[in-house]
């Protein structure tokens, strides 16, 4: 309630320009871009272009672009991120899998906490846990009795080490009392084909992304990984009502700026996207997605981080994970 609060009173900014006077004059006053360190046209990349969008209006017609420099699991954008001017005019727009490079790369290039400025977190979604369509579990309680009574028998997709996915996937491991064989892909494309076609047995990854899927009957849904469902999938229970009352997870997004970013500039950045977050949200544009806008002020952003980071470090380590 208390976000929902925030929002509404955001919405009335969204379309006013959020410009400042700062110690290097007015700003911004020329384009600015945002680097998606993934492929067009996936989660990352479609709440990435909303912003850009609404940012446009919310900077009273500042030019907002947007640059996918997809590779090495985002590694390729964080890096060109990172060498750019520290002016605010270049922007990371990145999933958690970002600030995890340390934890799941055994040489990073940079180290997320310290080599970025945080800006903003402003979004989380779902993920949505499928099962071959030919399986015969039907739910949650039935795909972890079956994996305890043959653990041999179940693999789980892994689309990215590090990602929301691969962490989700190790906690309800751990909360269901099952050990599953974990199968690595590049992508989440390879991995949901694979468990279309039976070749592995689960795959918990973006609900928007697994949609399409299991509408078509490729695979089967069984729960949604938030706290309450999503009214994109009524009908799709949570891990919680299916028997794990202490799971909820979810992917989120977030904004930073290389280090060095001045705090004024910084922090009219926070303001703005969480404004324009805020409109999206207002006008249904995030919701299509399943996906729920956030509001945190910088350092909000950055306690969170060093909390998920510490959380997700634990869980890796737990389950004998080793950096590559």
């Amino acid at each position: 309630m208390k976000r929902l609060g925030f929002i509404a009173a955001c919405a009335g900014l969204a379309l006013a320009p959020a410009w400042a006077q700062t110690d290097t004059g007015k700003y911004p006053d020329r384009l600015i871009r945002i680097v998606v360190p993934f492929a067009a046209g996936g989660g990352v990349d479609s709440v990435a272009r909303l912003l850009a969008n609404q940012l446009h209006t919310q900077l009273g017609g500042v030019s907002v672009i947007v640059e996918n420099r997809a590779g090495a699991n985002g590694v390729l954008g964080g890096q060109a991120v990172k060498a750019a001017p520290a002016d605010g005019y270049t922007l990371l727009f990145s999933a958690a899998t970002h600030v995890l490079a340390k934890e799941v790369i055994s040489a990073p290039p940079y180290d997320p906490q310290t080599d970025f400025a945080p800006v903003a977190r402003v979004a989380e979604a779902p993920l949505m846990l499928v099962i071959g369509p030919a399986l015969e579990p039907r739910n949650l309680k039935e795909v972890l009795a079956a994996a305890r009574k043959e653990p041999g028998r179940w693999t789980a997709a892994i689309p990215a080490a590090g990602a929301p996915s691969h962490l989700a996937t190790l906690l309800l491991a751990k909360q269901g009392d099952v050990r599953f064989t974990y199968v690595p892909y590049k992508g989440t494309q390879p991995a949901v084909v694979d468990v279309a076609g039976g070749h592995v047995q689960l795959l918990l990854d973006s609900m928007i992304s697994l949609l399409p899927l299991a509408k078509a009957g490729r695979v089967h849904p069984i729960a949604i990984s938030s706290a309450r469902r999503s009214p994109l999938v009524p009908d799709i229970p949570t891990v919680q009502e299916s028997g794990l009352p202490n799971f909820t997870y979810g992917s989120w997004y977030g904004v930073w700026a290389p280090k060095g970013t001045s705090a004024e500039r910084v922090r009219v950045l926070n303001q703005a996207i969480n404004a324009a977050m805020a409109e999206l949200g207002r006008s249904g544009a995030l919701a299509s997605l399943g996906v729920e806008p956030v509001t945190q002020d910088v350092e909000q952003f950055r306690r969170y981080v060093t909390g998920f980071v510490a959380q997700s470090a634990e869980l890796l380590r737990s389950a004998g994970f080793k950096p590559e």
